[in-house]
Formats: structure tokens, C-alpha cells, sequence
């Protein structure tokens, strides 16, 4: 029975994360060493690549059952049970204004922590862990950097392509953490 109870609180590990690819490989050997390294959780939102600071991710998981919560923002899907503990889910498809699709087998919840709260991001697939030095990182252009898109860290430049860094802290603003639903919300 104790094992049982442990097992329930291991964290969920998501086997479709892969190693670094050899995109990646030739990346980082495009890179000097020189610099600080960070590691970054990649994944794909639309056509394009994002990462956050694989500090900020608690955890990767698979989409599960969703309960909806009524009068919430349209980017705030509703709440999951996550081993006892109620956390809300915010597509972030919606809440960049993307084109809403449906959930598939790649879809993923990036479990993290956003203020004093816990929220899972939905997004379409988690791609790989990076090694990243500062260097590699330029500030947001002024055209797309502004009030509006104060999440963008900035962007990661690799090999043969671009990666958007967002500041998962700074995704959803003051207000919009404040109409987070929570337990009470539903009346669990």
C-alpha cells in the first residue's frame, strides 16, 4: 500500500521528450564555449519553436481530463487534478491569439510555476531539452517587444533556425493570474 502511495507522487515523465537531436548537435558546435549555459524546455506552438527555462518547468505531462470552470478568460481551459493538488490549465494557442486546434497524442502540459501559483501551459508538442550560452540570445526586436509582449525573453539563435525564449513568469499578466481558477472555483 505504501508503495502504491509513492508511485502516485512520482513525478509523470513524458517518454516522447528526446534526447538532443543532431540539429542539435551541430547547434552546439556552432557555438563557443565561452559564456554561461542554460538549459531550456523547447517546444512547438503553431509553426514556430518557443522555449522556457527548464528551471521554471516543474514537469512535463500528457493532456488529461480537464474540468471546465464557467466565466474564466477563453485561453483558461479549466482545472486537472495533478496527484491531489488543483492547478489550472491555460492553452497558450489562445491566449497568443493563435488559431485554436484540437489536442492530439503530442500534446503536452507544461507544469510550472507562475507568481505564487502553479499552472500547466498547453502546447502542441515538447520537443527537446537545450544547452544554450547567453551569446546565442538577442533581445526581442522593438517591433514585437512592448507592453503587450513583455513574455518575450528574447531569441535564441541556433543553427538554421530561431527559438522564441519566453518568460514563463510574465505570460499571464497581474489581473489575468488573479482570474486563475482554483479548488474553490468548483467547490472541491
Amino acid at each position: 500500500m505504501a508503495s502504491s502511495a509513492a508511485a502516485q507522487e512520482a513525478p509523470v515523465r513524458d517518454p516522447s521528450v528526446s534526447k538532443p537531436s543532431p540539429t542539435h548537435a551541430r547547434d552546439m558546435k556552432a557555438v563557443s564555449s565561452a559564456g554561461p549555459l542554460s538549459q531550456i524546455v523547447s517546444f512547438r506552438l503553431a509553426n514556430e519553436e518557443y522555449g522556457v527555462d527548464i528551471m521554471r518547468a516543474r514537469e512535463i505531462i500528457m493532456i488529461s481530463q480537464i474540468t471546465r470552470v464557467p466565466e474564466v478568460p477563453d485561453f483558461i481551459c479549466g482545472l486537472i487534478n495533478l496527484r491531489g493538488h488543483v492547478i489550472p490549465i491555460v492553452d497558450l494557442r489562445k491566449r497568443f491569439g493563435l488559431e485554436a486546434r484540437e489536442h492530439d497524442e503530442n500534446t503536452r502540459v507544461i507544469v510550472a510555476t507562475v507568481g505564487a501559483k502553479t499552472i500547466g501551459v498547453v502546447v502542441d508538442a515538447v520537443t527537446e531539452v537545450l544547452r544554450i550560452h547567453a551569446e546565442q540570445i538577442e533581445p526581442a526586436p522593438s517591433s514585437i517587444a512592448g507592453l503587450d509582449h513583455e513574455y518575450i525573453r528574447g531569441l535564441v539563435k541556433l543553427d538554421q533556425r530561431l527559438l522564441i525564449l519566453l518568460d514563463i513568469e510574465k505570460i499571464l499578466t497581474n489581473e489575468q493570474q488573479r482570474e486563475l481558477p482554483d479548488a474553490s472555483s468548483v467547490g472541491a
